[in-house]
């Protein structure tokens, strides 16, 4: 399922192989990926008004990522601004042709429309087909790699699973994955057709009654992918509340940022645990991307994870 990176330390050019690898489903990718959602605007995501980000800085920072290594990114089409969408910032950056070995990864379930209010009529059957031809006429593909299924609630995902799977099963998706959901609905998913990873919020003081959901994805071969590791409490607004002492101590240890060490303590839960930082700055993406490399003491990792399970208490 995975390979374990043999570096120590990053490198000055830091490569997103460096993190290992993970298969998502027959897909390998690095375990550092990128995530899209702030790419198509300056500040606070998914809101209506937002900043549109300068065209060519989005477009130079997908590139970049290519570069350093990385080849699993994560997007939807509900991820756009006024003048911007990731999906077409992707497409523009890298459809040209797409390199061979980059898997994209989406998300379907919720639905904006064109003034960026959500939309209270995205959850049918019918309205997740239409999400995923979307998705697949503004990336320029013939296929999704893999389509999560974004969940809002505990009811029974089986008719919108369901429904996904149809679509699998007729070529249009490869894989599919599951956002946001609880154990029972991992399990209810699994009954209709096979999971490669589930994204949950997840992160160092954030929802740390997960680590059993956590290790059970592992179990079954089941890749985690939190969002909001970085960011924790902001949320879609980014990394703007006071930062955990326990973190920025052992920052200072390693000569990094904050955000580097939320990165490397994810990695460092399992090995089918996988990053999707996201950014649209060219330095924050090396040293996302390098974060990958950072191997963290048994005494560090005692540290930061008494600090994750405080947040419970």
């Amino acid at each position: 399922m995975t390979t374990t990176p043999t570096s120590a330390t990053p490198s000055l050019t830091p490569d997103a192989s460096a993190s290992g690898t993970w298969l998502l489903g027959d897909l390998p990718v690095n375990r550092v990926g990128f995530g899209a959602m702030r790419l198509p605007q300056r500040g606070e995501a998914l809101v209506e008004g937002a900043v549109p980000r300068d065209r060519g800085e989005a477009i130079a920072v997908l590139r970049r990522a290519v570069e350093l290594g990385v080849n699993h990114i994560d997007t939807a089409a509900f991820y756009f601004s006024p003048l911007r969408s990731a999906n077409e910032l992707i497409r523009s950056a890298l459809g040209g042709p797409y390199p061979d070995d980059l898997v994209l990864a989406t998300k379907v379930g919720p639905a904006r429309d064109v003034t960026g209010a959500w939309s209270e009529h995205a959850r049918t059957p019918q309205a997740l087909r239409g999400q995923v031809e979307e998705n697949l006429r503004q990336l320029g593909r013939d296929h999704l790699d893999v389509v999560n299924l974004r969940v809002l609630g505990t009811d029974s995902i089986a008719e919108r699973f369901g429904a996904l799977a149809e679509l699998r099963e007729a070529g249009l998706i490869r894989h599919l994955g599951v956002s946001n959901i609880t154990p029972e609905q991992l399990a209810e998913a699994r009954t209709i057709a096979p999971v490669v990873c589930v994204q949950n919020m997840y992160g160092i003081g954030v929802r740390p009654e997960y680590e059993d959901f956590v290790r059970h994805c592992g179990e079954q071969g089941i890749a985690f992918v939190p969002f909001y590791a970085i960011a924790a409490a902001g949320r879609q607004g980014g990394a703007t509340v006071p930062e955990n002492p326990e973190v920025l101590a052992v920052a200072e240890a390693h000569g990094v940022s904050a955000a580097e060490i939320r990165t490397a303590w994810t990695l460092h839960q399992g090995p089918h645990l996988l990053a999707i930082p996201g950014t649209g700055d060219p330095a924050h993406l090396v040293a996302n991307v390098a974060a990958g490399a950072l191997r963290l003491t048994p005494e560090e990792l005692a540290l930061l994870d008494g600090a994750h399970r405080a947040a419970a208490a």
